[in-house]
């Protein structure tokens, strides 16, 4: 545990404390209170024991049997160690493992606990010290951004319809929410709260439930019927359940894009019930589910579930001119409510900057045109279109800049990541720019080659470097400032593009992909590294323990995804892009918009294109092979690097 101390030096120590959390209870109460304005730091060791099999508190891997057994943290280790803040039913519990550091984002008790179902019989402990420390992050005036928060009116509200209808018009549940925030704060924050998405169709199910079944994690996402609000099927179905239980019981709702605002702000519609069993539907007799008719519970379960992730700024109730109270069900269920919409406004998402960052690429493509190339309409590379009329910061020559690539890369040399842009930087605006070709190796391995040649570039030269990771290159990046603290003080910032943070679900489920690229394109040859270790680290849960251990960004970070549609993804990543788009409608073909989002970083948007087509030219590579196969590479990847490096000098320069 001797590293957990070095971590008192972030703030003033609170204290210290340390427990043993026994692995025959679910849970222990530390007796700690903690609050916003804190952070925890937890490092953990001991052994618990399953019939002889010994795991430490990161856990041992799911065999086939924990599929039908209800875990607290479904995506977790079997015996890992968590941890929760709070005891209501809402509480979300968080993976800690052999080591965390968190930012208290709400007011309650710490709890510890091991990840094990209920007919679980474990014997050990785990021996944990907790360190609490000021957070280095500031807490905002809540009651100043309530002053500021413009509410949905009454009028709008009565805007609402305030039933659902199925395809045949038929009335059902009542809409009984609504959410104010932008897509992807909503996303995020319903995904931190423990909502998964739900599949939109049996197509969706079966190929995700392929997906989760070669992962070993439950399956808690079945099918969700679309139901029509403003002439139209939900954008999103959510769902909470038990693995053993979510074919009979699970929470849900569906959420609908109002066609107004509030104060600018995206309005989201929601109508949430409560599945409790089953019954038989009134209309055909079939088998159905059968909700609770209390639905007023459900709306305040929601509304508790995203208040415990603290995102929420306030919690509000309406009441139309003539509420519903009283109704039926499509399939003919009597409900009951007292009438009420609860409204959840969400926190002014200060971290987005797509709009900005919109703006500056589209000037940059638009006025300097790195690429040298005639290019459509801007709204085809970025989300959003932004303005042409950007004023355009400098490109400051106090930072140096640092390119890792990604996965694979090291096979096609003919390729590398932003190559036209790289020339355009050196030579017209004068920055040192270097790009280091790592190997296929795991990303700890990358990591002591990272640091190693930044120690050595840095040897007379105090200039920090802004640190640029594409794909598998933004987790080797990560585990380079975790595992090297030096190099904190010798980076500025850290840009990940369509950068592997979280992990890919490809890497879990289909691990043959490589070699089917390898074989396909006839680069075994020329690849570097151990491409099974390498393509490991990329799994969700390796990625999802570094980013429990390492919650927090070691320096200024900044994150634009890549996503694809059916008309702009390669032939060589179709067969991937169908299958993570069950997960979510903004994928890339490997990476989907939560994993290719770093934790705590600034947000800056959406680049239009598949994973290969934003940072490799494999459209002007000399093989025809992979032209053939990466056939929708055609981008404006200079402007996207040198917009990326004007948006962060520029951030950085007001951050001093």
């Amino acid at each position: 545990m001797k590293n957990l101390l070095s971590l008192a030096v972030l703030a003033l120590a609170l204290g210290a404390q340390e427990f043993d959390v026994p692995a025959d209870k679910q849970w222990m109460d530390t007796n700690l209170d903690v609050e916003p304005g804190e952070m925890i730091a937890v490092e953990a060791d001991g052994k618990v024991s399953y019939l002889g099999k010994e795991t430490g508190p990161e856990g041992m891997v799911r065999g086939w049997m924990d599929m039908i057994r209800a875990f607290p943290l479904n995506d977790a280790k079997r015996g890992a160690l968590i941890g929760r803040i709070g005891s209501s039913d809402a509480t979300r519990p968080f993976l800690i493992g052999a080591r965390t550091e968190r930012n208290v984002n709400v007011k309650g008790r710490l709890f510890l606990g091991i990840n094990q179902s209920p007919m679980d019989r474990a014997t050990g402990s785990f021996r944990v010290k907790i360190v609490r420390s000021k957070s280095a992050t500031p807490v905002r005036d809540e009651a100043d951004l309530l002053k500021k928060l413009t509410k949905i009116t009454p009028a709008q509200l009565e805007g609402v319809p305030r039933r659902v209808v199925d395809k045949d018009g038929t009335e059902g549940d009542r809409t009984n929410f609504m959410i104010v925030g932008s897509e992807l704060h909503v996303v995020s924050a319903l995904e931190k709260a423990g909502w998964v998405k739900v599949d939109r169709s049996v197509k969706d199910t079966i190929f995700r439930g392929v997906l989760v079944s070669l992962s070993k994690q439950a399956y808690v996402t079945l099918p969700m019927s679309e139901l029509m609000v403003f002439d139209r099927a939900q954008d999103y179905g959510w769902a909470q359940g038990d693995p053993l239980k979510v074919i009979a019981a699970r929470h849900h709702f569906r959420i609908w894009k109002a066609p107004f605002t509030a104060g600018g702000r995206t309005v989201w519609v929601g109508a949430g019930t409560h599945d409790i069993g089953f019954e038989k539907d009134q209309r055909n007799g079939k088998i159905t589910h059968k909700i609770d008719p209390e639905t007023d519970k459900e709306r305040d379960y929601i509304g508790r579930s995203l208040q415990e992730t603290g995102e929420v700024l306030t919690l509000d109730y309406m009441m139309r001119k003539d509420p519903v109270k009283e109704a039926k069900t499509a399939h003919g269920a009597r409900y009951f409510s007292d009438g009420r919409t609860l409204v959840i406004y969400l926190k002014p998402d200060e971290a987005d900057n797509s709009k900005e960052f919109s703006d500056l690429f589209c000037t940059v493509l638009a006025k300097n045109n790195p690429d040298d190339e005639k290019w459509d309409k801007c709204d085809a590379y970025v989300d959003g279109g932004g303005s042409t009329n950007a004023a355009l910061p400098g490109l400051s020559k106090d930072y140096r800049v640092l390119i890792v690539p990604g996965f694979m890369s090291s096979c096609f040399a003919d390729s590398p990541a932003f190559n036209e842009g790289l020339p355009v930087l050196r030579e017209k605006y004068g920055l040192n720019v270097e790009y280091l070709q790592v190997p296929n190796d795991a990303s700890e391995l990358n990591a002591k080659m990272i640091a190693d040649f930044l120690l050595e570039k840095s040897k007379g030269d105090a200039r920090k470097w802004i640190l640029v990771g594409y794909s598998k290159g933004t987790p080797d990046l990560q585990e380079a400032l975790a595992r090297y603290p030096e190099l904190r003080r010798m980076s500025a910032a850290f840009i990940s593009v369509a950068g592997a943070s979280g992990g890919s679900n490809i890497a879990d489920a289909i691990p043959g992909m490589v070699d089917k690229y390898m074989n396909q394109y006839k680069i075994k040859p020329t690849c570097q590294g151990d491409m099974a270790q390498g393509f490991k680290s990329l799994s969700k849960t390796i990625r999802g323990q570094f980013l429990a251990n390492y919650p927090n960004p070691f320096v200024p970070t900044y994150s634009i995804i890549a996503a694809s549609d059916r008309a702009n993804t390669s032939k060589a990543l179709m067969q991937t892009w169908q299958l993570l788009v069950t997960y979510d409608g903004l994928q890339d073909g490997q990476l989907t918009r939560a994993d290719a989002i770093v934790p705590g970083s600034t947000y800056l948007g959406i680049a239009k294109g598949d994973h290969f087509a934003v940072a490799l030219p494999f459209n002007k590579s000399s093989d025809s092979t992979i032209k053939s196969g990466m056939d929708k590479t055609r981008y404006p990847r200079g402007a996207l690097i040198e917009a990326l490096l004007r948006f962060v000098s520029a951030d950085l320069s007001k951050r001093r």
